[in-house]
């Protein structure tokens, strides 16, 4: 599917909200929803691997890319009701289909959750739940919270567009530097000092003042009726984040009435830039 991507600007619950889309309007929608620290232009290599026509939208979060960042820092739901807000803005009454990675799967999943009738098939990319807190841990994350509200979190700046590159490469070895270079651009800003400055708000490296509520979660994704596809890179990625945990991965997966899974191979937890084609490929396999 080649085709330019154009921008959008919306006011969603009181913030500038930006949303990256390609294709027509009147094809089917499909969402495609980024993850932590990463932005709208990250799906490209994606699109462009896909054999059909869709209606692509693809959301900057609040305080990431082009979006608005939140004077009052940032709290999970609202990502979750701001999603809400761009899909009754710009599918109304349409079928959707979600593919969230990483923290963009977990909003996808609370969505689905809260509205299983408006969902056609739901994918989610290493971004199914996260490793389950112990409530005796509330105090101490809640007084580090409050420490970290008298401190102003800053980014690192970086020289040149060419150091922002090999950030990304160094985080990404499987990435070519033409790949790293256009992403640099998306995700960095050149600042008056001739500095470029990563496009994401820096308060995203405070805690977040509630534990992550896995009990809470598993009620989300019992009520998705639709189809749910979750994909897995081969790098070990999940076990490690999840704490070899198998356990609780197997928990989380009980919860859902019809899944199914895929690994992407020779990838990393980044697969929308490594693996782009085998990524498009499962995806619209699993839709249609």
């Amino acid at each position: 599917m080649q085709s330019a991507s154009r921008s959008e600007f919306l006011d969603i619950n009181g913030l500038k909200y930006h949303i990256r889309t390609w294709g027509k309007t009147n094809d089917r929608h499909l969402y495609l929803m980024h993850g932590w620290m990463d932005m709208s232009a990250s799906f490209e290599f994606v699109v462009n691997e896909l054999s059909k026509d869709w209606f692509i939208l693809a959301p900057d979060w609040r305080g990431f890319g082009l979006t608005q960042w939140a004077p009052n820092g940032y709290w999970f739901p609202d990502y979750v009701a701001d999603l809400s807000e761009i899909i009754n803005t710009l599918s109304k009454g349409r079928e959707i289909n979600l593919f969230g990675h990483s923290m963009g799967g977990n909003i996808a999943g609370l969505y689905t959750g809260v509205f299983p009738e408006k969902v056609n098939k739901l994918i989610l990319a290493e971004g199914f739940g996260m490793p389950p807190r112990d409530a005796s841990d509330a105090p101490n994350h809640l007084k580090k919270w409050l420490g970290q509200k008298h401190v102003n979190p800053t980014l690192k700046p970086y020289k040149s567009l060419d150091d922002v590159a090999q950030r990304l490469i160094d985080n990404t070895p499987a990435l070519t530097h033409p790949q790293a270079l256009f992403l640099a651009e998306h995700w960095a800003a050149e600042q008056p000092n001739g500095e470029f400055q990563l496009r994401a708000d820096p308060k995203h490296k405070m805690v977040n003042p509630i534990l992550y509520r896995s009990t809470e979660a598993s009620f989300f994704w019992k009520r998705i009726t639709c189809p749910t596809l979750w994909l897995h890179s081969d790098s070990g990625w999940l076990r490690k984040f999840m704490k070899d945990d198998y356990k609780t991965i197997d928990e989380y997966r009980s919860n859902y009435q019809s899944l199914i899974e895929k690994t992407i191979t020779d990838s990393s937890h980044m697969m929308h830039h490594v693996q782009p084609k085998q990524l498009a490929s499962a995806i619209e396999l699993f839709i249609d």
